[in-house]
């Protein structure tokens, strides 16, 4: 297993992505410990994947909180002896993020996912990084999107905050490597078969006034698969990115854009 005697911290486990690579990281071994504003939905995710054979821990926890943060993470340092891998997969609800021009937008909008994804990732990195570089080993990673890289109209604060993600791995990844620390993720292109993703279509859909369906559709050509990656191809993914298996790899988010973004 590729996970094996690993521990790993998930914050926003309650989420599509988090619940997937959550159940991915369990079937490849790794001990968990899962996080949440709503404690309930990640108590049931913890409570399958022991079921299944695995282990998980729930707690309640908001990643935009220090102090929060800070305590859940010496409670699992008080149960194990080291924190391998924390992966950042907290997300917002899209319906009020994006479809409408920037110009139109009003400032709390505009900053609501750069102080989300941005400032919960330098909260949860930075604890990680200090922790990890005193053990010589880790791997902290997140999940961004393909507007980081590429211009597309009507993303209100998002693809700022997707870019500045991405700055903040390549940051930490620099300072942290020669210490033994891997930083990076992955960058995804759509995931249909997740509801946010479902609610980012219908949002574009309506603003160019066509169906959900025929906008993902758009989505889709761009890609040389003419398909969007799913939650289970991008959790494989961030799996063996986890591993040691991805050694040589630091400082970047992977792409999972099936060629609609050219590295």
């Amino acid at each position: 297993m590729l996970l094996a005697n690993k521990t790993a911290i998930l914050y926003g486990a309650g989420g599509a992505v988090g619940q997937t690579i959550a159940r991915t990281f369990a079937r490849e071994g790794a001990k968990l410990f899962l996080t949440g504003r709503n404690r309930a939905q990640v108590a049931k995710l913890a409570e399958e994947i022991s079921a299944a054979g695995g282990h998980a821990e729930a707690a309640q926890v908001d990643a935009l909180d220090e102090q929060a943060v800070a305590q859940h993470f010496n409670r699992v340092l008080a149960q194990t002896d080291a924190v391998d891998i924390s992966f950042n997969a907290v997300g917002l609800p899209n319906t009020t993020l994006q479809g409408v021009p920037l110009v139109d937008w009003a400032l709390d909008q505009f900053m609501a996912p750069l102080l989300s994804h941005v400032q919960s990732n330098f909260i949860t990195g930075r604890l990680a990084g200090r922790h990890m570089a005193t053990q010589g080993a880790g791997v902290i990673m997140t999940v961004t999107s393909t507007p980081s890289r590429v211009a597309n109209p009507l993303m209100g604060g998002v693809a700022v905050a997707m870019a500045a993600e991405e700055a903040l791995i390549r940051d930490l990844s620099v300072e942290l490597g020669p210490k033994g620390v891997r930083v990076l993720g992955v960058r995804t292109h759509g995931m249909p078969d997740s509801n946010t993703i479902q609610e980012v279509f219908g949002l574009h859909a309506r603003a160019y006034n066509i169906t959900r369906e025929q906008f993902g559709r758009l989505v889709a050509e761009r890609t040389h698969r003419k398909s969007l990656p799913t939650l289970q191809e991008m959790a494989e993914v961030a799996t063996f990115l986890a591993s040691d298996r991805a050694s040589a790899m630091a400082g970047t988010m992977v792409n999972m854009s099936l060629g609609a973004l050219a590295d």
